[in-house]
C-alpha cells in the first residue's frame, strides 16, 4: 500500500484541548515540586531516573527509497548523538518497582526548517518507550493517567515494591494468552528484563516529510539482541538496572536500528488515537539509520549532571519535517518546556540545546 500524504487537515483537536494541556502542565509540575521538596533537586515530572547516558553516532543510511528519504533522512549523513535510558516515574524509585522503560535520543548538527519553539537550534530529539502503543488514546485520557501517577508520587516505596511484584504476575498471565495491558505495566507490572534488549517505540505519530510515520529503535548487535526478554535478578540492588547496563556497555558498546513505519491506512492507523498499535502487516517498520555506541561508562554522576540536569528532551525539539501529530503530542509541547524550565530554576542550571557534539569525561 502507498503511504498517505501528510496534510494538516488530518489532525482533529479535542474539545477543551487547551484546558487539558494546562492541567497536564500543572500535574507534571506538581510531581516535580513534590520531589524537589524531598530531595532538594529539580527532577523531571516523568522519566526522572536515568539508568544509562550514552554518546554515539547516528548514521542515516544511503540508498533509501524516495518515500523514506525525508526530513532528517533525506541524505546519508553521520551525526553525533546522545541516548538517555530511563524509567517513567517522576520520583527516583528502587528498580524493584518495575515500570516501562524509555529512551530519549538527541541528535546534534541537524539543519533545516525548525518546529515552533526550537528556532535557532540544531538538534533533533526522538522520545520512545518499550511498548508499541501509548497507555492512553488521547490527551484527556493521558491527563487522567498522569493524575493517577501524581497521587502515588512520594508515597510508601515499600508498598510500590510489593504492588509491582503482584502486578508483574498479573501481566505475565495476560501476556500468556496473547494480551498486554499498558496500564498494568505502567503501574508496576513491567517484566524485570534487561533494557539493553528492548525495542523502543515512539507510540505516537509524526510527520515524516511528505508522509506520516511512527518510529522505533531496535537492538541489532548480537550482545544486545541476546538480552531481549531476558529477566534479571535485582536482589539487594536498588539501582540494578544501572549495574546491568554498565556490564553491557563498558565492555562492548552496541548498535540499534532506527526504523520507520509509514502510515498507509487512516482507518486502521489512526493519528488521534495513540493507544492503537499500527498493524505491521499493512506497513512494516523499515530501517533508515543506525545508532552505534562504543565501549564506555554507561552511567556516572558526571554523566547524570549533563544528561539529567543540563539536557532537555522533547518531541518538539526538531525539524518541521518531523512535526509531532495527535492530541497526546500537541499537549506535550508546553508541558515538556515547563518541566525543563522548572528544573533549570531549581537547579540554577538553565536548559540549552547543544550546538556541538556532547562528550562525557568520566
Amino acid at each position: 500500500m502507498s503511504p498517505v500524504p501528510y496534510s494538516p487537515d488530518l489532525e482533529k483537536r479535542e474539545p477543551d484541548e487547551g484546558e487539558t494541556g494546562q492541567k497536564l502542565n500543572e500535574t507534571l509540575l506538581s510531581i516535580s515540586e513534590t520531589t524537589a521538596k524531598d530531595c532538594g533537586h529539580g527532577l523531571r515530572g516523568v522519566h526522572a531516573k536515568s539508568h544509562a547516558i550514552l554518546e554515539g553516532t547516528f548514521k542515516v543510511h544511503d540508498g533509501l527509497t524516495p518515500e523514506l528519504a525525508q526530513g532528517l533522512f533525506a541524505q546519508p549523513n553521520n551525526y553525533a548523538a546522545v541516548l538517555r535510558v530511563s524509567t517513567i516515574p517522576g520520583d527516583i524509585l528502587d528498580d524493584h518497582v518495575s515500570v516501562p522503560r524509555g529512551v530519549a535520543l538527541k541528535i546534534t548538527g541537524v539543519v533545516g526548517d525548525r518546529l515552533p519553539g526550537s528556532e535557532g537550534d540544531s538538534t533533533q530529539d526522538f522520545v520512545l518507550v518499550d511498548g508499541p502503543a501509548f497507555a492512553a488514546p488521547t490527551a484527556s485520557k493521558f491527563l487522567g493517567n498522569l493524575k493517577l501517577l501524581a497521587r502515588t508520587t512520594d508515597r510508601a516505596e515499600w508498598a510500590k515494591i510489593a504492588l509491582s511484584k503482584v502486578l508483574r504476575g498479573v501481566e505475565k498471565g495476560i501476556e500468556a494468552v496473547g494480551g498486554k495491558s499498558p496500564l498494568i505495566t505502567t503501574l508496576g507490572g513491567h517484566p524485570l528484563t534487561n533494557p539493553a534488549g528492548d525495542i523502543f517505540y515512539s507510540q505516537t505519530p509524526f510527520r515524516y516529510g511528505n508522509y506520516i510515520a511512527k518510529f522505533s529503535l531496535a537492538p541489532i548487535s548480537p550482545n544486545l539482541t541476546a538480552l531481549t526478554g531476558v529477566e534479571i535478578d535485582l536482589s539487594g540492588r536498588r539501582d540494578g538496572l544501572r549495574d546491568e547496563l554498565g556490564r553491557v556497555f563498558t565492555s562492548d558498546g552496541g548498535s540499534w536500528e532506527f526504523r520507520v513505519q509509514l502510515l498507509t491506512d487512516l482507518q486502521d492507523m489512526p493519528i488521534e488515537d495513540a493507544s492503537v498499535v499500527w498493524p505491521e502487516d499493512k506497513s512494516p517498520y523499515v530501517a533508515v539509520a543506525t545508532f552505534t555506541v562504543g565501549p564506555q561508562t554507561a552511567w556516572s554522576a558526571g554523566r547524570a549532571r549533563i544528561g539529567d540536569d543540563q539536557l532537555a528532551f522533547s518531541v518538539w525539539h526538531g525539524l518541521q519535517a518531523h512535526q509531532p501529530l495527535g492530541s497526546v503530542n500537541r499537549v506535550r509541547k508546553d508541558a515538556y518546556a515547563a518541566s525543563a524550565a522548572f528544573r533549570g530554576r531549581v537547579n540554577k542550571c538553565p536548559m540549552s540545546e547543544p550546538r556541538e557534539p556532547v562528550h562525557f569525561a568520566d
